[in-house]
Order: structure tokens, then sequence, then C-alpha cells
């Protein structure tokens, strides 16, 4: 899954020149919320979807018989089971919310601001949770998942770091990784209307013009341009990205018709979305309930974007959303080894899901607290001051 690894950030204040205009042209929509504000309501949906991807991998997942003795979890927690087994659905919360999040937190900035954000936000944390899993998988080999300890050596950790080891032929050291990969493309492809200065028209161009292209690649045959064009998961972020346009300048039809378009075109992809996890539970599911499921996500994200959630303001709420990305990355490998260690130590099957929950989460805000806010900070201060180099090297009237 995705989890998006963003957090609901603080709204920028506007700068004069995001909205230019040719004189006499109608005067550009106004933005409807400036100053800074923090959309907690976004908090909590991204731990919520962290959440429903960590019940499905635990509870749902068929996959795993050896963690749980030979058995699924339908077998001995059915009535949990048929609701987690849609928990996979957090990935596509997660774009959603990626998706608006990303054009919030890059509104006004340029694009080596912009990467510096995205390095310092996606890596250390990355980095916390490769080394621990990867030090789980080779110190109880016999208590992971059979064949997650394969291949995973000096090499391919150090491959792991760079985040674009699939793209390198090298195995992930946990199988969530996968979705980091669909976040990077994201920030590459939305990181081109970041160079030009985001405006209200260039971004919603942009949206338009990668629906347009991820149809015409959809079946196309050709697996490099479907891939670009991220087929499946461009639904998601565009919406988000629109609803961040909504939440800015106010909704109208044309905002509203491109969220439903995309809301479409993510129902119509559902017999294939579905038929992969359909497997993995190892029997089918409803396209109903599934698409439910989509609807109720794109539902949480347009009612934060439009105030409706406005109310929600417990500051401490903004800890959800920082253990939302160390959860994710460190849940499924590490914590269905944790889990069979539980187990064969007597705990039982649900004993031991409910203290594995408490050490993930644990582990989680440790990691945040104790590498990911120091690391990112010293990479920034070590980032911000090679741009500075950079843009007074790059200065014509240094050279003058």
């Amino acid at each position: 899954m995705s989890t998006s690894p963003e957090a609901p950030v603080q709204e920028r204040s506007p700068s004069a020149s995001e909205e230019s205009r040719p004189t006499g042209s109608p005067a550009p929509a106004e933005p409807r919320h400036e100053g800074r504000s923090r959309l907690y309501a976004l908090d909590v949906f991204r731990l919520f979807a962290a959440l429903a991807v960590l019940s499905f991998h635990w509870t749902a997942d068929a996959g795993v018989p050896e963690i749980w003795g030979g058995r699924a979890p339908q077998d001995f927690i059915p009535n949990v089971a048929r609701i987690t087994r849609f928990g996979w659905l957090g990935v596509e919360l997660f774009f959603l919310i990626s998706g608006f999040v990303i054009c919030m937190s890059s509104w006004g900035r340029r694009a080596g601001d912009f990467a510096v954000s995205r390095v310092v936000r996606l890596y250390p944390a990355f980095w916390a949770a490769i080394v621990l899993t990867a030090t789980v998988l080779h110190v109880a080999p016999d208590l992971g998942r059979p064949g997650a300890r394969d291949g995973i050596d000096l090499r391919t950790v150090l491959v792991n770091f760079t985040m674009f080891e699939g793209r390198m032929g090298v195995k992930d050291v946990d199988g969530v990784y996968w979705t980091l990969w669909l976040e990077l493309q994201f920030y590459l492809l939305f990181a081109i209307v970041v160079a030009m200065g985001l405006t209200y028209r260039r971004v919603l161009a942009f949206c338009g013009i990668w629906l347009v292209v991820a149809l015409l690649a959809n079946g196309s045959g050709a697996p490099i341009v479907e891939e670009v064009a991220m087929v499946r998961q461009a639904p998601y972020f565009v919406a988000g990205v629109t609803m961040y346009l909504m939440h800015r300048f106010g909704p109208n039809l044309l905002l509203w018709a491109v969220v439903g378009f995309t809301w479409l075109m993510a129902l119509a992809d559902v017999p294939g979305l579905k038929k992969v996890y359909d497997d993995a539970v190892g029997h089918p599911m409803s396209a109903t309930a599934v698409s439910v499921g989509i609807t109720l996500a794109y539902a949480a994200v347009l009612a934060a974007a439009l105030g409706y959630l406005d109310w929600v303001r417990w500051r401490r709420l903004a800890v959800f959303g920082a253990l939302t990305y160390p959860l994710y990355l460190i849940h499924q490998e590490a914590g269905w080894t944790l889990i069979h260690w539980l187990r064969d130590r007597g705990l039982g099957d649900r004993g031991a899901i409910a203290v594995a929950l408490v050490v993930a989460l644990t582990v989680a805000y440790l990691l945040h607290r104790l590498v990911e806010r120091p690391l990112s900070r010293v990479m920034k201060r070590g980032f911000d001051t090679s741009l500075k180099s950079m843009r007074t090297a790059s200065d014509p009237a240094t050279h003058g």
C-alpha cells in the first residue's frame, strides 16, 4: 500500500505572484484560506488508513498461514476478517490525501524547496524502517513470512536506501515499499507544475492532461506508458489535488466535474483492483462493498476540503499524523514476525495481535521522535545551504 507519508501541513500564505493574468482578463479566484491553519481531520484519516492496511495484513491476509499455525485469520476471527479484508482500501485513501497535501504544501514554493521538502519527509523514517526490518528478518528468519529473508543482504539493504530499488531490479526489504515508488512518481510529475509556478489554471490543466494521458494509456499494450501514466492511481492523486483547489478557492462546477470523473474512473477499475485482493484473502469480495469503500474515502477528504470538519481542532491529533508513516513502514514483515513470536509464547491469536499493535505504535512513535524529526532537521539545514549556494553561484549578478 502508501501510505501517503504526508503530514497535513500548515497552509502557506499566498504570494502576490501566485495568480497572474493579462491586462483586461477576469480577476482570478481569490484564495478562501489565507494565513496558516492545519487540517487535523486529515491526521485522523491518515492514521485510520494506516491501521486499515495493518488490519488487512494482520487479520485478513490468507497468504501467511505459517504465522497462524497453518490457518488463515478467517478461521479464528471470521467476524473481524469480514471487515478487515477491505482494509487495503486504506491505500486509496492515502493517495487521495497525498494529492491534497502535496498541492497544499508546495503552493508558493520553488522546485528546489519542493524537492528538499519531499526528501527530508520521506527518507529518514524509511532508512530507519529498512534497518529495523532487515535486522528482524536476520535475527528471527524462521518466525517471519517464508521467503521474506531470502535475498536480504547488505547490498540489498543499501540499494533499498535509495527508494529506487524496484527500478534497479533489487528486492524490497519489506513488501509495503511498493507504494513509495508510486508516491515518488507522483512527486516527479507534480514537480513539473511546481517548477512552472503553481496557479489555479496550471494545476487544473495538469490534472486534466494527466487524466487524458491515463485514459489513453489504459489498455494501450505499452507497459512503460501505463506505468508512467499511473493508470490505476491517477484518479486518486488528481482527485486529491482538485479537492485542494476546492479548499483553497472554493468549489465550482468544473472542479466538481473533475472530482466526479475521477470517482467514476476509480469505480470502473473496481473489478481489476478487487481481483488483486481477492487472491490475497482467498475468496471474492463484494464489488459493491469495494465501491462503497472508495466512495467513503472520497467523501471523507471532500468533507475536510470543504470545511465540514474544521471543528476538529485538537492539537494532539497531530501525533496521529506523525505515527502514520513509520507505522506503515514497519508493520508488515516485522509485525508478522512479532505476532508469530508472541503466539509461540502462549499469548494466543488475539492477545498476540493486541500486544503487537501496542508495540508497533510505540516503535513508530520512537522512530518519529528519535530518528525522523532530528535527522529531518539536519538534512533540511544541509540541503537549504546547498540550494542557497547553488542559487548564489547561478545568479548572473555574482559574475558581473
